[in-house]
């Protein structure tokens, strides 16, 4: 925590002023304070917005730093994910240091919190959650991250996963997650119930990737808002990807938005370009909380994606055919302020007496901020200053 004085910003892009850190959290916002022997930082015009939220990723599967990988599986979804499995000790993979690499970079870009699902499997054990665990220690003060123990492999088509994800959730794993119950597992019923189980076992909540698409995903979908009903668990359970929610069927895609509003089901998307994906607007007007995130970045699996929650806010304004600038400030919106709520956190507003959590960005209005994608100038982690002109202060491994 520290204090600071930032001269000359723009609070979500209206008028000039500045903004007073003391003690970590937004003292005052106003025009010409002063705060004699506390420190400065010239804002030179920016645009001051809540830190932006990186809230689906895979910290412990990036190569950033490790050169280039080709890919030689292509796109199925199953064959991806035995590779990466295969992969990671054939490549000496570190999921400390490129778990590092990966968070210092959204940091540098403006990010302040972070949701990363870790990969647990009977091959690889618990070592790339153990790898994240020891970042997001090293990282405190720096970023906020949650880590949702992730059966990307299988759960009941892999005896010993549960068990596993069981020790992850001890160990310090703040979700359990899910993938694909039918068309992973081809057990619905089983997956949700050790996932669920789980979850009611240690207290925690639930973040689970559906990537199956039109009637085969609504029917996982409904098993899921089915459980979180019966289990009380309305408001701890978020749904990734959602593929299921773009399809052009809008009278059924409509009763879908409505049960998940009714239990609070958090969506988070991607953008996805290659996708069918739920529709922010959509999702928004139903009531639900929504973020965004970059997903896996310079992995096995894709080379495309960044770790800059601007450039996946311009991915999923595209994606939406966003063009007016009320529309694009609506992707900005889910990548930001929104993330945090699915992520628990009430307070990511710019105002004062709320956590000097900030990103500071170029442009004249959110919109271009968002279509000329940055650098981020400055973000601010409770005050302190974390990251310049899109790079990490501090050097990653």
């Amino acid at each position: 925590m520290t204090d600071l004085l930032i001269r000359n910003v723009r609070p979500m892009g209206g008028a000039a002023c500045d903004i007073l850190v003391r003690g970590g959290r937004i003292d005052r916002i106003g025009p010409a304070l002063e705060a004699p022997g506390v420190p400065v930082e010239e804002g030179g015009g920016a645009i001051a917005v809540p830190g932006l939220v990186e809230a689906h990723t895979h910290l412990d599967k990036t190569l950033m730093g490790m050169g280039w990988y080709e890919n030689v599986v292509g796109a199925d979804l199953r064959a991806m994910i035995d590779n990466e499995r295969a992969e990671r000790r054939r490549l000496g993979h570190d999921p400390r240091r490129q778990s590092m690499r990966h968070a210092l970079a959204l940091a540098g870009a403006g990010t302040t919190h972070v949701r990363s699902h870790v990969d647990v499997d009977t091959e690889n054990g618990l070592a790339a959650l153990e790898g994240v665990l020891a970042t997001r220690e090293d990282l405190r003060g720096i970023v906020d991250m949650e880590i949702v123990a992730f059966p990307q492999s299988g759960l009941v088509s892999r005896p010993g996963t549960r068990e596993l994800l069981d020790e992850a959730m001890a160990l310090g794993a703040d979700l359990v997650g899910g993938l694909d119950p039918c068309g992973i597992d081809r057990d619905p019923r089983g997956h949700l119930d050790a996932v669920f189980g789980l979850a009611e076992r240690h207290g925690r909540g639930i973040d689970i990737h559906l990537h199956e698409a039109g009637e085969l995903g609504a029917f996982s979908m409904e098993m899921i808002i089915e459980r979180t009903r019966a289990l009380g668990m309305r408001g701890r359970v978020a749904i990734s990807h959602a593929f299921c929610l773009g399809m052009p069927d809008w009278v059924r895609t409509e009763a879908l938005l409505a049960a998940l509003a009714e239990e609070d089901v958090a969506i988070l998307t991607t953008g996805a370009p290659s996708r069918e994906v739920p529709s922010v607007r959509r999702v928004l007007d139903a009531g639900l909380r929504m973020g965004a995130g970059c997903d896996g970045v310079l992995d096995t699996w894709n080379p495309w994606n960044r770790p800059d929650m601007l450039d996946r806010a311009r991915i999923v304004a595209q994606k939406n055919n966003f063009r007016s600038d009320a529309d694009v400030e609506l992707a900005l919106h889910v990548c930001s302020t929104g993330g945090a709520a699915v992520m628990g956190v009430a307070d990511h507003v710019l105002a004062e007496g709320r956590p000097a959590d900030l990103a500071l960005l170029p442009g004249t209005t959110l919109a271009e901020a968002v279509a000329t994608g940055g650098p981020v100038t400055l973000t601010l982690k409770g005050g302190r200053v974390t990251g310049r002109q899109g790079r990490p202060e501090r050097e990653a491994p």
